[in-house]
Formats: C-alpha cells, sequence, structure tokens
C-alpha cells in the first residue's frame, strides 16, 4: 500500500499506545470495565485508544471496521472494498491484569485479505509493521513517530522479519486462556511427527508475532476470535511469506465478512506445509 498512509497507521498506533498508558500507569486509574455483548471487559483505555486511532484514519480514503464500531449494518459493510480493522485494545484482560502483553492493532484490508499491519505493544514500546510489497519488520525502543517521518526510515532502524537465528525443534504457540481439547490434540498430534516439540504462550497478537518472527512453528486457534483480533497480525504474517489457514480448508481467513467471528485456524510460517 502507499507509504504514506502506511506511516498514518503506525503513528495512529503509537499514539493510541501513548493514551493507553496514561490510564495503565495511573495508579489513581478507574479503568471503568464495562462487559461487552459477548461478555469480554471493556475499558475507559479501550475507548481512549479508538478516538485517537479514529482521529488519524480519518484522513485517509478507507472506512474504519473497528470493535468499538462494530455495529456497522452489513449492508454498508458490503460495498466497502478496501477498509481498516482496528482492534483499539487487543488484549484488554491482560490490560487488567497489567501483565503487559496487549497490543493495539491496525490493519488494511483489500477485497476482503490483510495487505499491511501493525501491531504496537505499549508497554514494552515494540513495533511490529509489515505489507505485501516490502515485507515485515520490527522495531524496538519506539516511544512516538514524528509526523515528518517515513516507513523508509523505521525500516532502516528495525529488524526484518523473521529473524535469521533459527530455534530448536519444533515450536506450537498455544494460548494461556483458550487450550480447548482440540488444541490439546493438535499439539499430541504435533509430538507424533516431530522428535522435540515445545509450546509457548503469549497474550493478544503477539501469538500471530511469534509465528512472523519466526521464533514459532505453528499456531493452532481453535476457539473463537474476531476479525479485528487477527486482521494485522495476519497481514504481519503474511508480509513474511507465511500465510493464516482456515483450519477446516486450505483457504487463507477472509475479512469484511458478513458474520465477523473468524473460523478455527491455523497460522503457518513461509516454510510451513499443512500439517
Amino acid at each position: 500500500m502507499d507509504k504514506k498512509i502506511l506511516y498514518v497507521a503506525i503513528r495512529a498506533a503509537i499514539e493510541a499506545g501513548a493514551k493507553i498508558m496514561e490510564v495503565y500507569t495511573d495508579p489513581d486509574a478507574d479503568f471503568e470495565i464495562e462487559k461487552k455483548a459477548d461478555n469480554s471487559p471493556l475499558t475507559i483505555a479501550d475507548r481512549k485508544s479508538h478516538e485517537v486511532i479514529s482521529s488519524f484514519l480519518k484522513e485517509t480514503p478507507y472506512p474504519i471496521l473497528s470493535e468499538e464500531g462494530r455495529k456497522i449494518a452489513t449492508e454498508e459493510r458490503r460495498s466497502w472494498n478496501e477498509l481498516w480493522v482496528v482492534d483499539p485494545l487487543d488484549g484488554t484482560k491482560e490490560f487488567i491484569k497489567r501483565n503487559g502483553e496487549f497490543t493495539v492493532n491496525i490493519a488494511y484490508v483489500r477485497n476482503g485479505y490483510p495487505e499491511a499491519g501493525v501491531i504496537y505493544i505499549p508497554v514494552k514500546q515494540e513495533l511490529y509493521f509489515g505489507d505485501c510489497d516490502t515485507g515485515a519488520y520490527k522495531v524496538n525502543g519506539i516511544a512516538q513517530a514524528a509526523p515528518d517521518g517515513t516507513v523508509e526510515a523505521l525500516m532502516e532502524k528495525g529488524c526484518r522479519l523473521p529473524y535469521e537465528d533459527k530455534h530448536e525443534g519444533f515450536v506450537v504457540v498455544a494460548s494461556r486462556s483458550h487450550l480447548t481439547p482440540e488444541t490439546e490434540a493438535y499439539i499430541e498430534q504435533m509430538k507424533q511427527q516431530h522428535a522435540q516439540v515445545t509450546t509457548v504462550s503469549s497474550g493478544s497478537s503477539l501469538k500471530l508475532c511469534l509465528v512472523a518472527e519466526g521464533k514459532a512453528d505453528v499456531y493452532p486457534r481453535f476457539a473463537p476470535t474476531m476479525e479485528w483480533d487477527t486482521a494485522a497480525g495476519h497481514a504481519i504474517v503474511r508480509a513474511t511469506g507465511g500465510e493464516v489457514y482456515q483450519a477446516e480448508e486450505k483457504a487463507p481467513l477472509r475479512y469484511n465478512k458478513e458474520d465477523l467471528l473468524n473460523p478455527w485456524f491455523i497460522v503457518l510460517p513461509k516454510e510451513g506445509g499443512r500439517e
């Protein structure tokens, strides 16, 4: 996509992260926790992050599909060939637990597929970004993005993904809070196929980042997720040459569907074949 527009998304994610941290680090903060329709938590930080992101992305040509704006009619969305898919605070439970494993997710989707993605980790000040043209990168220690900055400058500062270092054995990403019987069965299946299998866990969209970085060989997700949970990470995985496949068929996840719930899926790196 246009690098100037991608940089707008990067600035939006970092500025939203700063706004989240104002709430996170305030010892007197009341997170103002509410319950969403699916009974998951929503905080004041979600809303503040959404406001910041919207203020940036409204200057671009594309509409926004966000967890905080999920009630947009399907009829209206059906005409959106290009759009942003946004989760202003992915990992609200992690935010409330104060374990730092929450992210800001912004994805550019065209014709149902994520072509560019930005993930920012406010606590660690780590940025992931990528698109299908230039690949994926990680930048450490970034607390702000200058208005006159460029994607090219961030590419020079960052590391290209996946990392060249190879890990030992076969690594499976598993969710701490959603380890279903189906996931456990899949891990057992991998143990039958590989001599050394280890599992790693991480919060929010960081699980997809582990595959993009080359630190994991597969991430099976046999539990509910929404489009905004995966779109940015999916784009970054695609930018490394990997893919996010529907578990039941050899086809990538699609976005801006009538039903915004994702099917079960499996994330594979570039070298990965179907398991």
